[in-house]
């Protein structure tokens, strides 16, 4: 069976959403796709008025086609097999909130230009090197961090951890969820992984 094409998917958010213009929704849900989505292309620049888009829970292994998205502030693209960051530096500029988790990322090379990005939800990839998560501490605006799962940390205490990443990256107010703000850090009940990703 061929794969769903983003203009495919579009029509049929369309359909479900009382016949829509999706060129003029400022929210795009996109996920769980059937058969999934396997390609981002050009289609979704088309989306200008776009500020929220999810293509999470597909079989998407590219970021691609985000030239002309220029309001988009929060991307869901969890659960694909996607391998680097390439492709989201057309957004650079807007994007507030990138949720990326399950997916096949070791590296973070070229996050640093995503200066108005207050929260990455980066769990369970490939991340292994600590100069990969150290990039991150380049990102002033960040204060919401998700990263468990990861080589890094795989083997680490869950307060080892959290004594890690706040040392690493001061900046942040909440790491996995719990409070880390200051020198204080209060773990609470985690978050399940439906509260950790928006719209999956």
């Amino acid at each position: 069976m061929a794969a769903t094409t983003i203009k495919d998917a579009l029509a049929k958010w369309s359909d479900e959403n009382d016949k829509a213009d999706p060129t003029k929704s400022t929210s795009i849900e996109l996920q769980f796709m059937l058969p999934p989505i396997e390609k981002m292309d050009n289609t979704l620049s088309t989306l200008v008025k776009c500020e929220f888009l999810s293509l999470s829970t597909n079989n998407i292994e590219q970021i691609t086609g985000l030239q002309g998205m220029k309001c988009l502030k929060i991307i869901s693209l969890a659960r694909n097999s996607i391998k680097n960051l390439n492709g989201l530096q057309p957004v650079a500029k807007t994007l507030e909130q990138l949720w990326i988790s399950y997916n096949d990322i070791e590296k973070t090379k070229g996050i640093e230009v995503f200066q108005n990005l207050t929260l990455l939800s980066m769990q369970f990839n490939m991340v292994k090197d600590w100069a990969e998560f150290n990039r991150l501490s380049q990102l002033t605006k960040l204060t919401d961090l998700y990263f468990m799962g990861n080589i890094i940390n795989e083997e680490m205490e869950e307060l080892d951890w959290l004594k890690t990443g706040k040392k690493k990256i001061p900046q942040l107010e909440t790491l996995e969820g719990h409070f880390v703000m200051g020198s204080q850090i209060h773990i609470d009940q985690p978050e399940d992984d439906e509260k950790a990703e928006p719209a999956e």
